[in-house]
C-alpha cells in the first residue's frame, strides 16, 4: 500500500529587484509524500538497541570508559544532598503535625542503641546538612566569578569535603 503523491505548494512570495518596478513573484516547491501502510495490530516496531544489535553495531561504551571526575562526583553528591535535605523537611513536617520533637527524643532514648551506632546515625543524618552548606558556599564563591579555573574549581572542591567533614564531627558530637 505503498503509493506516492507530488504536491506543489505555493510558498512566500519573493521579490524581484531585478526588474525596473517591484512585484511579487510566487515560488512554488513540490514536495513528495509517501504513504506507509500502519503495522497491524501484533506487529511491534523494532526497538533501537534490537535493531543494533541485528546490524552487528556495537554498544557505545560510555560509563565502562569514563574516568570520574572530582566536580562531577561532588555535583552529583550535592544533588543528593538536597534530596536528602527535602527528604528531612517532609518528615519534620510529618512529625511536627503528630507529635513534638520531646517525644522524638524520647523515643530515641527508649532504643537503647550503642554509643557507636547513635553516633553513626548521627553522623549519617548530618552529613547531607554540612555537604549541603560547605558546597553551597563554595556555590556563592563562583557566583562572585572567583575561583573558576579548573585547578580553583578542583581545590575548592576538596577543601569543601574537609570542611564539610568537620562541620559533620561538630555536629555528630554535640
Amino acid at each position: 500500500m505503498n503509493s506516492i503523491f507530488k504536491l506543489s505548494t505555493l510558498c512566500n512570495p519573493i521579490i524581484s529587484s531585478q526588474m525596473s518596478h517591484l512585484r511579487l513573484l510566487p515560488q512554488v516547491r513540490t514536495i513528495t509524500i509517501k504513504a506507509v501502510a500502519a503495522p497491524i495490530g501484533g506487529e511491534k516496531k523494532e526497538g533501537h538497541g534490537v535493531r543494533n544489535e541485528r546490524l552487528g553495531r556495537p554498544l557505545s561504551p560510555h560509563l565502562t570508559i569514563y574516568k570520574f571526575q572530582i566536580t562531577s562526583v561532588l555535583s552529583i553528591t550535592h544533588r543528593a544532598t538536597g534530596v536528602a535535605l527535602s527528604a528531612y523537611a517532609v518528615a519534620l513536617a510529618g512529625v511536627g503535625l503528630t507529635s513534638d520533637v520531646s517525644s522524638v527524643v524520647h523515643f530515641i532514648d527508649g532504643l537503647n542503641l550503642a554509643a557507636p551506632t547513635l553516633l553513626a546515625t548521627k553522623f549519617a543524618l548530618a552529613f547531607p546538612v554540612s555537604y549541603h552548606t560547605a558546597n553551597g558556599i563554595r556555590h556563592l564563591i563562583w557566583d562572585t566569578g572567583r575561583a573558576l579555573t579548573n585547578k580553583e574549581v578542583i581545590t575548592t572542591g576538596y577543601s569543601m569535603l574537609g570542611a564539610s567533614v568537620l562541620i559533620n564531627l561538630v555536629l555528630t558530637l554535640l
